[in-house]
């Protein structure tokens, strides 16, 4: 029989054998099962290393937990819209519909060579009309419950996709700009930024549109206050929501407006500014609203100069527009002072964010400041800052002080000031906003889910009937913008409410609708009556563990809290928070870069072998950490697969044993038990890589336990069976093979999970003991160049010092003084002289915070008895134990932890 492993010879036949017994198909009937989800991939074609990091993660926990006896759910499907198959099917001559399942036979066969343990009976596709027409019943749901509007907006334009974007969706890219030459003839360089795509990283522009949005805004408040109860989920990933979001406390101000006749503007008496800063409205010297303002669209339809600008600024991007701006010939009344300040359409100032209006304080605000530098406008301090001086003309001051210049208010601390002005006056109201906006999900694409409503002349906007859904997408045209604008036969039809002449609306949805809910088509694909199975969704959900990539922390993420919600607040869930437990995984990097086919850096999942790549990508670093690609690091798996297969064929084939026990089989065996509970607890935590470790370590134990003396067939056994079991979540091929060789008992995937023979509680501790004495007599034998050692005694501490260390546990290191050990020099369970004492108690406060000692001496001495081998084997010395009674020469020197040793 051959010692070598070879994964390929065996896959095809176990991974049968698992489908022969429908191993991952869950049963309906299942209650409570654990859920256990990788975010399903975009059909780009072939898998990625991040995607079988990705799924090797879950394939790990949901065969672990299915180990413990767990039903588990651990789907798989396709996120198949989106544009990038619409340009690749472009660039092929192809259609998206080929082009995407094509891609979705390639990677299935690659997800099923790879041996991942999926429920395939629940595969779902999102771009079959068996899918998307519940991305259409429930798009009509949400506008039912007043969710979705319909509104001309400002958008993002991408003019190579000739799509548009939404917000998260503009990457800003920091590059160096000229700004002319200096005076030693070299060009000033500043930082400059550009927003381009995130598919195509073309620069974005902005286009005014119609356009739907889900209100995801209605929902900010509950978005952000829930991510407190997530505590499953990485900080960072949290914390990333909530700037997002945004959320601000602080105070809307209302600033009365006049024309130059003193009279109020039409339909604007006041407009309100929004201020996280009460106590700078003194220091105010102007009134800005955005270009988008409803305020500043007023003026322009009598004012050709901000007419202009308003219609220049809509144009631009943001980031261009910088802090230039127009004077208006309105005038705003300072609510405390009465002081006129002169009104400003800027750019700088955006519609949706707080009101679209600010009150200009230059001196303590960084980008007022430079407005009113830009357009020499005054700068009053009304905050001085304590000892120290700041020229605001020169910068702004940002932090806390002394107010002055503020009526009644100087004197007073800027925060006490803070909390009084807004009390004192009517024009202050405590005001919460969010930086989050609406969620944009139309896109002027072909290969999305149509949006199920016709335009009417008569009825306006009505939405198709439900049983006329889904709206399916006619065949595919090759043209140039929007595909299906160009077909009339699509577009061209009758409205649902009066019958007369209508055009169905050519924008399809945003593909991140598809995924804002698929996990709980997983539950019921089949379903043909509703996009799932409330009962079940109920009973099954929130997923237990969600993995993938840490791009997704704020689309993805955000999109499926707040779809959880909605179909909650439509009476279709119960649930408020889809995910439990989040795995934010990190990513696979090759010469310090990120694997990106565009670089050329990207290792094929089968160029090592499926099994080894699982088991290096699991091994390599905790799942939320950035690991390197290295050939060395792999060849340290393979390595371990071919160390395990080798031990398990050799026991079968060659290896002797014994039927009598000895003390040393006892250690192993205890061993044996602590693994098992250290790799049970790995797993829980998702340290894969230190399982491995802990794997690796029993394995070189079996190995020298073996070469020490002929093995205990019971022990040695029972420790190749556990390898296998403990490994079998991450390399599953070689686990059925070690199974199958031991004569494991049926399938070592629906084996149970060992569990440990004996109490482990100080097993850790055990284990540190042996550890620290082994690596004092290799220090011991190198100092004193021992090159053959006879003998070597290990001499385990006075019962006293243990009985004294437990009582130092329990008192403070300030406690410990001459008197507290006067008492102790009495104390007849102590049985020591004040200088021995003193000696301990200095030696403990110096230890304080390392691995607490076994209960007593008895406890120790026998560990070390039956690890007494180790050193045996490794010096080929006679190794003995004693207490301190029996070695009084060298008991005085022993420590709880610490044995005492002599070396001959």
């Amino acid at each position: 029989m051959t010692s070598h492993y070879d994964h390929a010879q065996v896959q095809e036949f176990w991974q049968y054998i698992w489908e022969r017994d429908d191993v991952y198909e869950l049963s309906e009937d299942a209650v409570d099962p654990t859920y256990v989800l990788g975010m399903f991939p975009y059909t780009s074609g072939t898998l990625h290393m991040g995607h079988v990091r990705n799924y090797a993660i879950t394939d790990a926990y949901a065969r672990y937990r299915r180990m413990n006896g767990d039903d588990v759910l651990h789907p798989m499907g396709w996120d198949a819209f989106g544009l990038p198959a619409e340009n690749a099917a472009h660039d092929r001559a192809s259609d998206p519909e080929s082009w995407t399942q094509a891609c979705i036979r390639r990677m299935r066969e690659e997800l099923e060579t790879m041996g991942f343990g999926y429920d395939w009976s629940r595969e779902i596709t999102t771009c079959e009309p068996e899918y998307y027409r519940w991305n259409q019943w429930l798009f009509k749901r949400l506008y039912e419950e007043g969710l979705v509007e319909y509104e001309a907006a400002s958008v993002n334009w991408c003019p190579d996709c000739e799509t548009v974007l939404a917000d998260a969706q503009v990457e800003v890219r920091s590059h160096e700009a000229s700004d002319g030459v200096d005076g030693a003839g070299d060009r000033e360089s500043r930082d400059a930024q550009t927003r381009v795509c995130w598919r195509c990283e073309t620069p974005v522009g902005r286009r005014e549109l119609d356009q739907w949005f889900f209100t995801i805004t209605d929902y900010a408040e509950e978005l952000h206050d829930g991510l407190d109860e997530l505590e499953g989920w990485p900080d960072g990933v949290r914390q990333i929501q909530r700037n997002w979001i945004g959320r601000q406390e602080g105070h809307r101000i209302s600033f009365e407006v006049t024309a130059p006749d003193g009279d109020a503007v039409a339909d604007f008496e006041s407009v309100d500014v929004f201020s996280t800063r009460p106590e700078t409205v003194y220091g105010a010297t102007y009134l800005a609203v955005s270009p988008g303002h409803e305020l500043a669209r007023a003026v322009a339809d009598t004012d050709e100069t901000v007419a202009a600008y308003v219609d220049d600024a809509r144009e631009r991007e943001p980031e261009s527009v910088g802090y230039d701006g127009v004077r208006t010939d309105l005038t705003a009344v300072h609510p405390l002072t009465g002081a006129e300040l002169p009104v400003y359409v800027a750019g700088y100032v955006l519609k949706d964010v707080g009101t679209g209006a600010v009150m200009g304080v230059p001196a303590h605000n960084e980008r007022d400041h430079e407005f009113a530098r830009e357009h020499d406008l005054p700068i009053e301090r009304v905050i001085v800052p304590d000892g120290e001086s700041v020229d605001v003309e020169s910068e702004p001051h940002l932090g806390d002080g002394t107010l002055a210049g503020s009526g009644e208010y100087d004197g007073l601390s800027s925060s006490a000031a803070a909390e009084r002005i807004p009390a004192e006056h009517e024009a202050f109201e405590a005001d919460v906003t969010y930086r989050l906006r609406d969620w944009l999900i139309s896109r002027q694409r072909y290969w999305g889910t149509p949006i199920p409503v016709v335009h009417c002349e008569d009825c306006g906007h009505v939405l198709v009937p439900d049983e006329e859904l889904p709206v399916e997408l006619p065949e595919f045209v090759r043209t140039t913008g929007n595909p299906l604008e160009a077909q009339e036969s699509f577009v061209e039809t009758t409205c649902p409410d009066c019958g007369g002449p209508a055009r169905r609306e050519t924008d399809t949805m945003d593909t991140f609708v598809d995924s804002s809910w698929y996990f709980l088509r997983f539950l019921s694909p089949d379903i043909d009556d509703a996009p799932f199975d409330a009962e079940l969704a109920d009973e099954w959900m929130p997923i237990d563990v969600y993995v993938g990539g840490d791009e997704h922390a704020i689309l993805h993420l955000l999109y499926i809290r707040f779809f959880t919600r909605a179909l909650a607040d439509l009476g279709l869930l119960e649930i408020r928070e889809p995910v439990e437990r989040l795995i934010s995984q990190g990513t696979v990097l090759y010469d310090g870069e990120k694997m990106s086919a565009s670089k050329g850096n990207t290792v094929a999942p089968q160029e090592y072998g499926a099994e080894t790549t699982r088991l290096f990508v699991l091994a390599a670093a905790h799942p939320e950490q950035d690991f390197e690609w290295t050939a060395n690091d792999v060849r340290g798996v393979y390595d371990l697969q071919q160390s395990l297969y080798g031990m398990a064929t050799a026991f079968i084939d060659e290896t002797d044993t014994r039927l009598e026990r000895r003390e040393h089989d006892e250690y192993v065996d205890r061993e044996i038990d602590r693994t098992i509970a250290t790799v049970t607890d790995e797993y829980e935590r998702f340290r894969f890589h230190r399982a491995v470790s802990e794997i690796q370590g029993l394995a070189r134990l079996l190995r020298r336990y073996r070469g020490y003396e002929t093995p205990q067939e019971e022990v040695y056994r029972r420790g190749l069976l556990t390898l296998a079991a403990l490994i079998a979540p991450m390399a599953p091929h070689l686990a059925e093979e070690l199974w199958n060789k031991l004569r494991g008992d049926g399938l070592v995937v629906e084996a149970a999970w060992p569990e440990p023979e004996r109490d482990t509680d100080d097993a850790h501790v055990a284990r540190r003991l042996v550890e620290t004495t082994l690596e004092d007599v290799r220090d011991i034998v190198d100092v004193a160049e021992i090159e053959a050692p006879e003998r070597i005694e290990l001499v385990v501490a006075e019962d006293w010092k243990y009985r004294l260390a437990d009582r130092l546990a329990e008192t403070d290191p300030a406690d410990e003084t001459a008197e507290l050990v006067d008492r102790l020099a009495t104390d007849d369970a102590v049985d020591a002289d004040r200088a021995a004492i003193d000696a301990f108690v200095a030696d403990r406060n110096r230890r304080r915070g390392e691995l607490d000692p076994l209960a007593d001496a008895d406890r120790e001495r026998e560990v070390l008895e039956r690890s007494r081998w180790l050193l045996e084997d490794e010096f080929g010395a006679v190794v003995t134990v004693r207490r301190a009674t029996e070695a009084s020469e060298f008991g005085e020197k022993a420590r709880p932890g610490k044995p005492a040793i002599n070396i001959q």
